[in-house]
């Protein structure tokens, strides 16, 4: 719970003080005078004002945000000797380069970020593949498990060599989401060399309302590779009622084959999916020796389904590999990443506007707080990795034009440069007050699918 706490304020200190540096750093290039820089709203918890500026800094009591306040004549009066220094007599140009500012220093903070975990390396799962569920897109391109992805492509691009499970996740991610076809070459079970085998997934029949777990089993490569061993056993659970041993290898269950981990967990989740699951004959091995042991899952709550669970771990420790890239590589690749994120959440964005995707893909500052603290817990890499996709969001809703965020902004200074005059009084508080109405139900439906997935 503190490490949770702890890189949530880090994550949203981090991200707030970025972007409104950016707002302060192109108003100071600009000839604008910074009264106060805030990290934070409500009373001040701490602060200092800088002899040389004038400027305010403070640290506010409430977290979740900051500000940047410049001298503007729109907000009070302004001595006759600095009205050189106000906003709000700037040209149409630098005003539009402050308020830019702000969300392009998050997004490359994020290319900054990416391009350290490049640099340093980070461990992740081989990209081995785990055997489909029956009926999803994976299982019927053909593929049984334990095929080694080697390259892909989007239909008939040039194929790109996959480093990693994470980065064929992060392929058909785009393609299930983007409704494209991948191109998939891999080597069969067991093969590090030999013959290469290729086949078509097709996502243009997928359900991508949500983009959650089951968008990945439905396409039928949810997790990597890896044997079916059982691990820590929960207490009063069915697998240790049963006498099922952390390190059991299972082979089949009631005479099926099992493949790996992967199909074992979905064997158990729906023993339990229409009814009380019955008993199972599992062989196993253990030290050698291959044992049949009568196992039942019991029947239990998930969401809005019901499944089967046997209290226990299911499936061993995946075959790892170190991704590293070098000086020029790494920084491609970040500016790649950085890139393509930001096209993703724009383009989802767009899909919850318009229906294609459910509003409850939106996460508010739960889930932030719960997914800074799990990657966390993992190591330094994956934190950098969590806190350049919240930069991206960061960045990418508040170019959005939605008056009150900075994207509403420019989109008054674009109406200004067209006709030559500013968005009336009258316009803008109309504006913005229905942009603060339109902000506040994204935040309250955000922390309402918080709740949901905290309960669930």
């Amino acid at each position: 719970m503190l490490l949770t706490l702890a890189a949530f304020l880090v994550a949203i200190a981090l991200l707030v003080a970025v972007h409104e540096w950016g707002h302060f750093s192109m108003a100071r290039a600009c000839g604008v005078k910074v009264l106060k820089f805030s990290i934070g709203f409500g009373p001040r918890v701490f602060g200092w004002t800088s002899r040389r500026s004038g400027t305010q800094y403070q640290v506010g009591l409430l977290p979740l945000g900051g500000f940047v306040k410049m001298l503007d004549e729109r907000e009070g009066p302004v001595d006759a000797s600095e009205l050189s220094y106000a906003f709000n007599r700037k040209p149409l140009k630098s005003r539009a380069a402050i308020v830019a500012a702000g969300p392009l220093a998050n997004l490359v903070l994020a290319l900054i970020l990416y391009t350290c975990v490049n640099w340093m390396g980070v461990t992740e799962p081989e990209a081995l593949v785990s055997r489909p569920p029956v009926g999803s897109v994976a299982e019927k391109a053909g593929f049984a498990g334990g095929e080694r992805i080697v390259q892909v492509s989007f239909e008939d691009e040039p194929l790109q060599d996959v480093v990693s499970f994470e980065d064929f996740r992060w392929w058909l991610t785009r393609a299930a989401l983007g409704a494209k076809s991948l191109r998939v070459e891999y080597l069969a079970a067991g093969e590090q060399k030999g013959t290469r085998h290729s086949a078509r997934l097709s996502f243009e029949s997928l359900d991508v309302t949500h983009a959650d777990a089951s968008l990945f089993r439905s396409i039928g490569f949810v997790t990597p590779y890896s044997p079916a061993h059982i691990g820590d056993l929960s207490p009063g659970g069915a697998a240790l009622a049963a006498g099922l041993q952390p390190g059991d290898l299972v082979l089949q269950v009631n005479g099926l084959p099992i493949a790996d981990g992967a199909q074992l967990r979905e064997l158990i989740r729906n023993s339990g999916a229409s009814k009380a699951p019955h008993a199972q004959v599992w062989r196993v091995e253990r030290q050698g020796q291959q044992l049949d042991i009568a196992v039942t899952p019991r029947q239990e709550k998930e969401a809005a389904q019901t499944i089967g669970r046997v209290g226990a771990m299911i499936g061993g420790m995946p075959s790892m590999v170190q991704v590293r890239y070098g000086f020029w590589a790494g920084m491609q690749k970040a500016a790649q990443k950085t890139w393509e994120v930001s096209g993703l959440t724009l383009r989802m964005m767009g899909q919850i506007v318009t229906g294609e995707s459910s509003v409850r893909n939106l996460s508010g500052p739960i889930t932030i707080a719960d997914y800074a603290g799990r990657s966390a817990s993992i190591g330094l890499e994956q934190f950098m990795v969590f806190l350049a996709l919240i930069s991206i969001s960061l960045g990418v809703l508040n170019l959005l034009p939605l008056p009150v965020l900075d994207g509403g902004h420019l989109m008054y200074y674009g109406w200004e440069g067209v006709t030559g005059h500013a968005v009336s009084e009258a316009w803008l508080s109309g504006l913005q007050r229905l942009g603060f109405a339109l902000l506040l139900v994204m935040m309250s439906i955000a922390i309402f699918n918080d709740l949901s997935r905290l309960l669930s």
